[in-house]
């Protein structure tokens, strides 16, 4: 198995250990494979069994093996049982799947640590991190953005990991208390915690600036955990193939996919299955007011927004209007014709954006690519969120809610039942639970204490050249 780039014409090879510490490609691009391994329904109903027999963390090595082919096998399976453990996760099934309503699901991804999605991946990089480094005898200083959950996901993943520190930057005061006090309360010496003076896009700005600074990066060892990386999501098909096999019960049947998302990171993934050969009907993006994406798919104009019109919603980890990961989309969209790629991504996002609505390709968005999107405002989340629990007795985050609310909108028109993605525990956004429903989401007891602890932050300006003084005076070379 090989990846490449791409913005590289040229379609340089790599192996999976080649990209794994580095994220970014070095022209800039995204690392995707050469080509998708291919599933057969005979394999997906050998899963069905490994699934029910032996749990995730055996379906997890089943599927690493078919995307790395340089870390023998034992290894990767090793690696999968270490990274999905209960009661590291709060459920035995790790993503277990639960019926919300006629034709709707919820696919819980949020029993790891920090009780965000980010942990399906986190906790795989982090085994995957510390694995590889070892090997190599190299230290790694990962350098992060975050617009809520991410952070969080990663530096529980990797406190206290021989040879790797954390930097991790956060929009500051855009995140909920909850949220901050996850990230803030770690006192580990390998936990750096760095706050923006701006939103979520300026601070994975700064991450592609500093990474776009190849001698800096190579002299400081900086990788990546952010969506960008491609490891993380390795780790995210493995959900959509549980998830599909725990809603069907034989093969030919098809799924649907309502995923909240704002860096296309997530709904990434579904298309990477999908194209792998997953029985997947629809993948619907659901945004929230930062509807950049929502506009591409009904219109075919992909328009970014400055920070300044970038809006502060109650679904915050979506705050984002440059999505990092739509870039691999459009490659596969666009035939991978890496030139084109370059340009609209190189050129034309920094400018402002890109249109396709006139490209022949654009009708396959829908058609052989099978996406649909829809958006949803905060009166829709309140609304979403209290009709559940007054119905189902299920208190959804605000994210998923935007993902229900779309679903439904779309589900007279789709001929599957639909999964929506879960993206974390109400617990996170108590301030919305609370207006929605007038009292506070439950607490679950592992993170009874959290906002007690004491806050470990930095305030930095929203300048590149200031977060590298700042890595290179906590790095010992």
């Amino acid at each position: 198995m090989h990846y490449i780039s791409t913005r590289d014409p040229k379609q340089e090879h790599f192996r999976f250990s080649d990209i794994l510490l580095g994220g970014l490609a070095a022209d800039g691009g995204l690392y995707l494979p050469v080509s998708y391994p291919h599933i057969t329904a005979e394999t997906l109903e050998s899963w069905r069994v490994l699934l029910r027999e032996e749990g995730y963390a055996a379906l997890a090595g089943a599927v690493l093996e078919l995307f790395i082919d340089d870390i023998p096998a034992a290894d990767l399976h090793a690696i999968a049982q270490r990274a999905y453990t209960h009661p590291k996760f709060a459920h035995e099934d790790i993503v277990p799947v639960t019926k919300l309503e006629d034709g709707i699901y919820i696919g819980h991804l949020s029993e790891g640590p920090t009780a965000a999605f980010k942990d399906m991946a986190m906790q795989l990089l982090g085994e995957f991190f510390e694995y590889e480094l070892a090997r190599r005898g190299q230290q790694l200083n990962i350098l992060g953005a975050t617009s809520g959950d991410t952070g969080s996901a990663a530096e529980y993943a990797m406190r206290g990991r021989k040879n790797i520190q954390v930097f991790m930057l956060t929009p500051r005061g855009r995140m909920t208390p909850f949220q901050q006090a996850q990230m803030f309360g770690l006192d580990d010496p390998n936990i750096f915690n760095i706050a923006i003076d701006g939103v979520f896009d300026d601070c994975q700005d700064i991450v592609k600036a500093v990474s776009a600074d190849a001698e800096f990066k190579q002299r400081y060892h900086i990788g990546a955990v952010n969506s960008i990386n491609w490891a993380r999501l390795v780790a995210q098909v493995i959900y959509y193939i549980s998830t599909w096999l725990r809603v069907t019960d034989g093969p030919g049947q098809t799924v649907s996919f309502s995923v909240p998302t704002g860096n296309f990171g997530d709904i990434c993934a579904g298309h990477v299955a999908k194209q792998m050969g997953l029985p997947i009907d629809k993948l619907i993006v659901a945004t929230n007011e930062n509807d950049v994406l929502d506009e591409f798919f009904k219109t075919g104009h992909y328009r970014v927004r400055a920070s300044a019109d970038t809006y502060e919603t109650s679904s915050p980890s979506m705050d984002i209007s440059r999505a990092s990961n739509f870039e691999r989309f459009i490659f596969d969209l666009l035939g991978r014709d890496a030139h084109r790629v370059a340009k609209l991504f190189g050129t034309d996002v920094p400018a402002g954006g890109f249109s396709l609505a006139d490209a022949k390709e654009f009708a396959d968005v829908k058609t052989t690519f099978g996406f649909l999107s829809g958006r949803s405002t905060h009166a829709d989340r309140i609304a979403t969120i209290r009709d559940c629990y007054e119905r189902t007795g299920v208190v959804l985050d605000p994210h998923t809610a935007d993902g229900v609310k779309v679903a439904r909108e779309w589900q007279s028109q789709v001929d599957s039942p639909i999964v929506c993605l879960e993206t974390a525990l109400p617990v996170k956004f108590a301030d919305t639970i609370n207006e929605a429903l007038q009292m506070q989401p439950p607490t679950p007891s592992r993170f009874a204490h959290i906002m007690d602890a004491k806050r470990h932050v930095v305030d930095l300006p929203n300048d590149a050249e200031m977060v590298k003084g700042y890595i290179e005076s906590n790095i010992d070379l």
